[in-house]
């Protein structure tokens, strides 16, 4: 295999596994209580950061102060980004869900305003526009009805997430910050805020069967750590708009894997939804990735390759952001 296929190989395994986050999180959330799911999510997560940080930083301090002061609060707001995910998750479909978050590829141009000259051009309105659209047909299910919860939550979740992902661009902006390091400090931000909420349910944690750990260990090491770290191997072997256009393939994976797996069903208008979710989020991406990069425009990066799981992490210099999945 050549090395630009091994790279693409890569980052569709990185997309397939974030899109098939929604079906582990929604069963593990059927056996235990979300804060519970959260907690140990984030400290499977934290313990297999640290052994990788202590394994290569060769005697150095684990982290710089300047990781420390970005990754706490960052920590904070990932936290949160989870926390509404996880609750919608509980409460719509996997395809819904992984489908509904990807409006923050659209949604974080239109919060984070800094270095632009010039508003954003019509056709980028329009394409958030198919976005809405999308949203409202596959809230429809069977028929158009009142808002469901969980849909709403995954709405509320795609908002938080592309308000993180500025603060992830502007407090790393312009510092040496190293992304396992500052993946690390947040994961650990992530144990320590959800312990206090879990701490009276942990014997349940204990008593879980071997299926729900598999989905707790499935979330943590692979959803977050090795997507993490995959992701950050390919995008410095490819271009940026590779990159997102592979990565962005993650809602199509979360449709198939709760298809094929969770048994979920399509009906025509909610499929005509996930048809205009995908076609206005590529769209959305193309136009602001081109307004980026005209000459004489500062823009922040907001690529497909956001989605994203409480592993959040800059990856800067390769213009890539990777998706929250601690």
């Amino acid at each position: 295999m050549s090395d630009v296929r091994r790279t693409d190989a890569v980052l569709l395994l990185v997309a397939l596994v974030w899109g098939s986050s929604y079906l582990s999180a929604q069963t593990a959330t059927a056996a235990l209580p979300v804060l519970l799911v959260l907690f140990a999510r984030y400290a499977l997560s934290a313990v297999a950061c640290l052994g990788a940080v202590a394994a290569r930083r060769g005697g150095a301090r684990p982290w710089t102060r300047d990781e420390l002061r970005v990754g706490v609060p960052l920590g904070v707001t990932q936290a949160a980004v989870l926390v509404v995910e996880t609750y919608g998750v509980a409460h719509t479909s996997a395809a819904n869900a992984g489908l509904i978050i990807s409006l923050t590829i659209v949604l974080t141009p239109l919060l984070d305003r800094g270095g632009r000259r010039g508003a954003l051009p019509v056709p980028f309105f329009a394409a958030t526009g198919v976005c809405v659209l999308a949203v409202g047909l596959l809230m429809s299910g069977n028929g158009f009805h009142a808002l469901r919860l969980g849909d709403l939550l995954m709405l509320g979740a795609a908002l938080i997430r592309a308000v993180h992902v500025v603060l992830v661009g502007r407090l790393t902006a312009g510092r040496a910050i190293r992304p396992l390091e500052l993946t690390t400090v947040q994961t650990l931000v992530g144990t320590a805020l959800f312990l206090p909420a879990a701490a009276l349910d942990l014997p349940t944690l204990a008593h879980a069967d071997p299926a729900t750990w598999a989905q707790l260990v499935y979330l943590a090491l692979f959803c977050s750590v090795f997507a993490f770290l995959a992701q950050t191997w390919a995008v410095q072997r490819t271009s940026a708009s590779r990159a997102s256009l592979l990565l962005g393939t993650e809602p199509v994976w979360a449709v198939a894997v709760g298809i094929a797996l969770g048994g979920e069903h399509l009906t025509p208008l909610t499929g005509l939804g996930a048809a205009l979710m995908v076609a206005g989020t590529y769209w959305g991406q193309a136009v602001e990735r081109r307004h980026r990069s005209a000459p004489g425009r500062r823009l922040p990066v907001a690529d497909g390759s956001l989605r994203a799981s409480a592993d959040t992490s800059p990856t800067g210099s390769t213009h890539a952001l990777a998706k929250d999945s601690a």
